[in-house]
């Protein structure tokens, strides 16, 4: 195998040393400081967000409520969240598929492009034609992901979904009918991207044995991920309805959160189906974003060592409180899945998947890192409050139990964040045709200047900078 030239190698051989680099930081540091104080003067929403947390609006939409507050008196009153996929809670469709014993997220897939329950016979036609849909085209796992492999399958997914606009017959229309064609198409062969893309980085990065099973048309999304990636194609229908459950409730979160939002901006614009959704994954890989899960597992690693009597509470907060002083952990002084931007009570994904995880939990090796987990949960709003001294509620979020329920199913970590991207497509796919459908502006906010003016000075009578 072809040896791996560092970064730093590639720089020096063109001519670029570390010193230089650091020149050019101190440079841009110099000339590029904005003063904090500004964005109140000037009343900048960052983050478009109002001064009490909450989003500014930017626009309306009928596929997904985000419920997690009531404004009453101007005032924003904490209550007990809900997630609603066009009009029906995710408890609802949760309770409806384990009363009669099926897999859901198909249904919430034709819910979210279409408004509307699909009867059997749809859903079962519907169920089929994804399941057609998933083969890759011909050599595109050799062409596209063998001959470009990469250590992130996130990069690769992106990378993967911008080489299928020229298999595309027609790729550019931006007709309901076309762009619906696409959506369905990329929804499906998500998962097969993924699980190529991660056997392609176990071989080529790992030193790992690949293996490429062929798809069987009668699974279901979440059967077919557990026997792709698997070598041995074994799972349990409890481990599939699981995996299922997780990939219902994370497929939409309202057009508000940064990758839907991404893929209207970019839709807004008129670009590809390809593109929008290319862009929309880039941004659920960020760790403010999709990339939470992972950093849940990470601080659980952190609490494992640090905690030696995982039943003390005292103990476990006293290490969170560390946590929070940048003592412990990353430094970065965050409780991860701990605190959500519109929840404020409870997280519905959260509660929901905690009783369904727990349940598998308690029948594998897991089972006293979860009861850890938990205690996190129970403990962490205390200890924020007595360290900040802020009377903010904090409760669980999605990510908090996420990653523990992929451990639990066998999932390597760098799937985690992906394994999000192939439920959230759904969404990104029913807020583009939407944004398509009922705006017909391209997204344009404004940004205040606030450089001084200077001469223009002609080359040769310049400073020299390094």
């Amino acid at each position: 195998m072809q040896e791996t030239i560092s970064q730093n190698q590639t720089d020096i051989e063109h001519g670029i040393s570390e010193a230089s680099f650091k020149k050019l930081c101190d440079e841009f540091r110099k000339y590029n400081h904005i003063d904090p104080k500004l964005f109140e003067t000037y009343h900048v929403k960052r983050g478009l967000r109002n001064e009490d947390g909450t989003g500014v609006l930017t626009g309306l939409t009928l596929i997904c409520n985000v419920h997690g507050y009531m404004i009453d008196d101007n005032e924003k009153v904490p209550v007990e969240g809900d997630l609603i996929y066009r009009g029906i809670s995710i408890k609802d469709l949760v309770a409806g598929c384990e009363t009669e014993n099926r897999f859901g997220f198909e249904e919430v897939i034709w819910l979210l492009l279409f408004g509307h329950l699909p009867d059997a016979t749809t859903l079962e036609n519907f169920t089929k034609i994804l399941a057609n849909c998933r083969e890759l085209p011909n050599y595109f796992t050799e062409d596209v992901l063998m001959k470009a492999p990469s250590a992130n399958i996130m990069n690769q997914l992106g990378q993967a979904v911008l080489a299928l606009y020229a298999y595309d017959r027609n790729p550019d229309e931006n007709t309901v009918v076309n762009v619906l064609r696409q959506s369905i198409w990329l929804i499906a062969r998500m998962p097969t991207i993924m699980v190529n893309a991660y056997q392609v980085k176990r071989r080529h990065f790992d030193h790992e044995t690949m293996f490429i099973h062929p798809l069987e048309s009668g699974h279901s999304t979440a059967e077919s991920i557990l026997a792709t990636m698997r070598s041995d194609k074994k799972f349990t229908d409890q481990e599939a309805k699981l995996l299922d459950l997780c990939l219902m409730l994370h497929a939409e979160h309202g057009g508000g959160n940064n990758s839907s939002f991404t893929c209207r901006v970019l839709s807004s614009t008129g670009s590809d189906t390809y593109a929008a959704i290319s862009g929309a994954i880039g941004s659920l890989k960020g760790p403010r974003h999709g990339g939470a899960n992972i950093k849940v597992m990470q601080m659980m690693d952190y609490i494992k060592e640090g905690v030696e009597d995982w039943n003390d509470d005292d103990e476990i907060a006293d290490f969170l409180a560390k946590i929070l002083r940048k003592e412990a952990g990353d430094g970065a002084g965050l409780i991860y899945g701990m605190g959500h931007a519109v929840y404020t009570l409870s997280d519905p994904r959260a509660v929901i998947l905690k009783k369904y995880a727990k349940k598998l939990a308690d029948q594998t090796e897991h089972a006293e890192e979860f009861h850890l987990l938990e205690s996190v949960e129970r403990l962490a709003p205390a200890v924020f409050a007595q360290v900040k001294g802020s009377d903010k509620n904090i409760c669980a979020n999605v990510d908090l139990y996420s990653g523990m329920v992929y451990k639990v199913l066998g999932v390597p970590p760098e799937l985690y964040t992906p394994l999000f991207a192939v439920a959230r497509i759904a969404g990104w796919c029913a807020h583009r045709i939407e944004e398509m459908t009922t705006s017909n502006r391209i997204m344009r906010p404004a940004y205040k200047a606030v450089s001084t003016m200077q001469a223009y000075v002609p080359l040769a009578e310049r400073e020299p900078l390094l």
